[in-house]
Protein backbone atom coordinates (compact mmCIF):
# COMPACT_ATOMS: atom_id res chain seq x y z
CA UNK A 1 0.00 0.00 0.00
CA UNK A 2 1.33 3.63 -0.82
CA UNK A 3 -0.03 5.12 2.34
CA UNK A 4 1.85 2.43 4.15
CA UNK A 5 5.32 2.82 2.05
CA UNK A 6 5.27 6.48 2.46
CA UNK A 7 5.11 6.41 6.64
CA UNK A 8 1.90 7.58 6.28
CA UNK A 9 0.40 4.71 8.52
CA UNK A 10 1.12 1.70 10.43
CA UNK A 11 -1.28 -1.03 10.01
CA UNK A 12 -1.76 -2.80 13.67
CA UNK A 13 -1.08 -6.29 14.01
CA UNK A 14 -4.08 -8.84 15.00
CA UNK A 15 -1.97 -9.52 18.35
CA UNK A 16 -2.33 -5.60 18.65
CA UNK A 17 -6.04 -5.01 17.98
CA UNK A 18 -7.28 -8.74 20.16
CA UNK A 19 -4.81 -6.99 23.08
CA UNK A 20 -6.55 -3.83 22.49
CA UNK A 21 -9.78 -4.97 22.32
CA UNK A 22 -8.95 -7.19 25.52
CA UNK A 23 -8.13 -4.66 27.59
CA UNK A 24 -11.33 -2.76 27.19
CA UNK A 25 -13.78 -5.48 27.51
CA UNK A 26 -11.92 -6.45 31.08
CA UNK A 27 -13.41 -3.34 32.57
CA UNK A 28 -16.70 -4.53 31.70
CA UNK A 29 -18.71 -7.82 33.49
CA UNK A 30 -18.02 -10.43 31.85
CA UNK A 31 -20.82 -11.68 29.96
CA UNK A 32 -22.86 -9.12 30.24
CA UNK A 33 -24.46 -7.13 27.06
CA UNK A 34 -22.10 -4.59 25.70
CA UNK A 35 -22.90 -1.07 24.23
CA UNK A 36 -21.21 0.46 20.81
CA UNK A 37 -21.28 4.30 20.90
CA UNK A 38 -21.47 5.09 16.77
CA UNK A 39 -20.73 8.85 15.53
CA UNK A 40 -19.79 8.23 12.12
CA UNK A 41 -20.30 5.67 9.50
CA UNK A 42 -20.79 3.10 12.40
CA UNK A 43 -24.56 4.86 12.66
CA UNK A 44 -25.77 3.52 9.49
CA UNK A 45 -23.03 0.43 8.77
CA UNK A 46 -22.26 -0.81 12.25
CA UNK A 47 -21.20 -4.44 10.76
CA UNK A 48 -22.36 -6.08 13.82
CA UNK A 49 -24.99 -8.00 15.37
CA UNK A 50 -26.86 -6.34 17.95
CA UNK A 51 -30.23 -6.77 19.76
CA UNK A 52 -31.02 -3.28 20.19
CA UNK A 53 -30.24 0.41 18.44
CA UNK A 54 -30.78 3.32 20.89
CA UNK A 55 -30.37 7.02 20.12
CA UNK A 56 -27.50 8.20 22.53
CA UNK A 57 -25.71 11.73 23.91
CA UNK A 58 -22.26 12.16 25.03
CA UNK A 59 -20.69 15.07 26.82
CA UNK A 60 -16.83 16.04 26.67
CA UNK A 61 -16.30 15.22 23.34
CA UNK A 62 -17.80 16.37 19.48
CA UNK A 63 -17.28 14.88 16.31
CA UNK A 64 -15.14 16.08 14.15
CA UNK A 65 -13.04 15.79 10.73
CA UNK A 66 -9.70 15.66 12.50
CA UNK A 67 -8.10 12.44 11.18
CA UNK A 68 -6.10 12.65 7.76
CA UNK A 69 -6.66 9.70 5.38
CA UNK A 70 -4.29 8.87 2.65
CA UNK A 71 -6.42 5.56 1.53
CA UNK A 72 -9.79 4.98 0.57
CA UNK A 73 -11.60 8.46 0.55
CA UNK A 74 -7.98 9.76 -0.68
CA UNK A 75 -4.71 9.52 -1.45
CA UNK A 76 -1.10 10.82 -0.28
CA UNK A 77 -0.77 13.90 -2.47
CA UNK A 78 -4.30 14.78 -1.28
CA UNK A 79 -5.34 13.08 1.78
CA UNK A 80 -9.31 13.26 2.65
CA UNK A 81 -10.58 13.41 6.20
CA UNK A 82 -12.62 11.55 8.46
CA UNK A 83 -14.09 11.65 11.48
CA UNK A 84 -13.07 11.24 15.20
CA UNK A 85 -14.26 12.71 18.39
CA UNK A 86 -12.12 15.24 19.28
CA UNK A 87 -12.52 16.77 23.41
CA UNK A 88 -14.96 19.45 24.11
CA UNK A 89 -18.83 19.95 23.86
CA UNK A 90 -20.94 16.64 23.20
CA UNK A 91 -22.23 14.46 20.32
CA UNK A 92 -25.29 12.73 19.62
CA UNK A 93 -24.96 9.11 17.94
CA UNK A 94 -26.35 5.79 17.95
CA UNK A 95 -25.78 2.69 20.77
CA UNK A 96 -25.97 -0.28 19.68
CA UNK A 97 -26.07 -3.39 22.29
CA UNK A 98 -24.34 -6.15 21.51
CA UNK A 99 -25.38 -9.60 23.20
CA UNK A 100 -22.74 -10.59 25.75
CA UNK A 101 -22.34 -13.93 24.79
CA UNK A 102 -21.45 -13.16 21.25
CA UNK A 103 -19.98 -10.01 21.90
CA UNK A 104 -16.37 -10.58 22.06
CA UNK A 105 -16.49 -12.01 18.49
CA UNK A 106 -18.45 -9.15 17.15
CA UNK A 107 -16.61 -6.72 18.42
CA UNK A 108 -13.68 -8.43 16.54
CA UNK A 109 -15.20 -7.02 13.30
CA UNK A 110 -15.48 -3.46 14.91
CA UNK A 111 -11.20 -3.70 15.97
CA UNK A 112 -10.60 -4.93 12.56
CA UNK A 113 -12.39 -1.39 10.91
CA UNK A 114 -12.09 1.01 13.31
CA UNK A 115 -8.59 0.04 14.91
CA UNK A 116 -6.48 -0.78 11.16
CA UNK A 117 -3.68 1.01 12.74
CA UNK A 118 -3.86 3.81 16.34
CA UNK A 119 -5.89 6.47 14.84
CA UNK A 120 -8.03 5.84 17.45
CA UNK A 121 -8.45 5.27 21.39
CA UNK A 122 -11.18 3.14 22.81
CA UNK A 123 -12.66 4.55 25.40
CA UNK A 124 -15.42 3.53 28.02
CA UNK A 125 -18.26 6.38 28.07
CA UNK A 126 -21.57 7.24 29.99
CA UNK A 127 -24.12 7.60 27.54
CA UNK A 128 -27.21 9.23 28.00
CA UNK A 129 -30.26 8.02 26.56
CA UNK A 130 -34.04 8.34 26.84
CA UNK A 131 -33.99 4.92 29.21
CA UNK A 132 -31.13 6.01 31.20
CA UNK A 133 -27.46 5.70 31.16
CA UNK A 134 -25.29 3.29 29.63
CA UNK A 135 -21.24 2.55 30.06
CA UNK A 136 -20.24 2.40 25.90
CA UNK A 137 -17.47 1.55 23.98
CA UNK A 138 -16.42 4.64 21.65
CA UNK A 139 -13.49 5.41 19.43
CA UNK A 140 -11.61 9.18 20.61
CA UNK A 141 -9.74 10.25 18.07
CA UNK A 142 -5.58 9.88 19.01
CA UNK A 143 -3.67 12.79 19.18
CA UNK A 144 -0.62 11.33 18.69
CA UNK A 145 -0.98 10.21 15.45
CA UNK A 146 0.33 10.77 12.22
CA UNK A 147 -2.53 11.22 10.81
CA UNK A 148 -4.23 13.89 13.62
CA UNK A 149 -4.91 16.91 11.50
CA UNK A 150 -5.39 19.25 14.08
CA UNK A 151 -7.61 22.12 14.63
CA UNK A 152 -8.60 22.83 11.11
CA UNK A 153 -10.41 25.51 10.15
CA UNK A 154 -13.96 25.41 8.47
CA UNK A 155 -12.52 26.48 5.70
CA UNK A 156 -9.43 24.07 5.37
CA UNK A 157 -11.67 21.47 6.41
CA UNK A 158 -14.03 21.74 3.37
CA UNK A 159 -11.40 22.00 1.16
CA UNK A 160 -9.58 18.83 2.21
CA UNK A 161 -12.85 16.95 1.83
CA UNK A 162 -14.09 18.68 -1.35
CA UNK A 163 -10.76 18.04 -3.46
CA UNK A 164 -10.38 14.44 -1.69
CA UNK A 165 -10.80 11.12 -3.96
CA UNK A 166 -9.67 7.92 -3.35
CA UNK A 167 -9.67 4.06 -4.35
CA UNK A 168 -13.49 4.33 -2.52
CA UNK A 169 -14.83 7.47 -4.13
CA UNK A 170 -14.77 11.23 -3.17
CA UNK A 171 -14.34 12.32 0.42
CA UNK A 172 -17.49 14.28 0.26
CA UNK A 173 -19.55 11.44 -0.35
CA UNK A 174 -18.89 10.16 3.64
CA UNK A 175 -19.82 13.84 4.37
CA UNK A 176 -23.12 13.78 2.38
CA UNK A 177 -23.91 10.01 4.18
CA UNK A 178 -23.08 11.43 7.35
CA UNK A 179 -25.52 14.29 7.10
CA UNK A 180 -27.96 12.18 5.68
CA UNK A 181 -28.32 9.69 8.69
CA UNK A 182 -27.77 12.40 11.18
CA UNK A 183 -31.56 13.70 9.64
CA UNK A 184 -32.71 10.57 8.95
CA UNK A 185 -32.11 9.13 12.53
CA UNK A 186 -33.53 12.99 13.41
CA UNK A 187 -30.37 13.98 15.06
CA UNK A 188 -29.24 17.40 14.80
CA UNK A 189 -25.79 18.44 13.91
CA UNK A 190 -25.21 21.91 13.20
CA UNK A 191 -22.00 22.48 12.55
CA UNK A 192 -22.01 18.97 10.18
CA UNK A 193 -24.66 20.56 7.86
CA UNK A 194 -23.19 24.24 8.32
CA UNK A 195 -19.94 21.67 6.75
CA UNK A 196 -21.55 20.25 3.98
CA UNK A 197 -22.83 23.54 2.46
CA UNK A 198 -19.30 24.83 3.12
CA UNK A 199 -18.09 21.70 0.74
CA UNK A 200 -20.69 22.18 -1.83
CA UNK A 201 -19.76 25.30 -2.51
CA UNK A 202 -16.20 24.47 -2.42
CA UNK A 203 -17.00 21.89 -5.15
CA UNK A 204 -19.03 23.72 -7.68
CA UNK A 205 -16.60 26.91 -7.50
CA UNK A 206 -13.97 24.01 -8.36
CA UNK A 207 -16.05 22.51 -11.23
CA UNK A 208 -16.24 19.16 -8.70
CA UNK A 209 -19.59 17.30 -9.28
CA UNK A 210 -20.12 14.97 -6.52
CA UNK A 211 -21.05 11.25 -7.40
CA UNK A 212 -24.67 9.84 -6.45
CA UNK A 213 -22.86 6.25 -4.90
CA UNK A 214 -23.33 6.69 -0.91
CA UNK A 215 -20.82 5.44 0.91
CA UNK A 216 -21.36 1.82 3.16
CA UNK A 217 -17.62 1.31 3.70
CA UNK A 218 -16.52 2.43 7.26
CA UNK A 219 -13.93 5.10 7.07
Amino acid sequence: MEAERQGLFRRMTPDERAQSKREVLSNLPTGEDVWLFGYGSLMWNPIIQYVERRAGHIFGYHRAFCLRTAMGRGTPERPGLTLGLERGGSCRGILFRVAGDIAEDELDFVWNREMISQAYTPHLMNVRTESGVVRAIAFVINSEHIGYAGKLTIAETADAIATAHGRLGRCSEYLENTVLHLDDLGIADGPMHRLLLQVRARMAELGIKSEDAPLQEGF
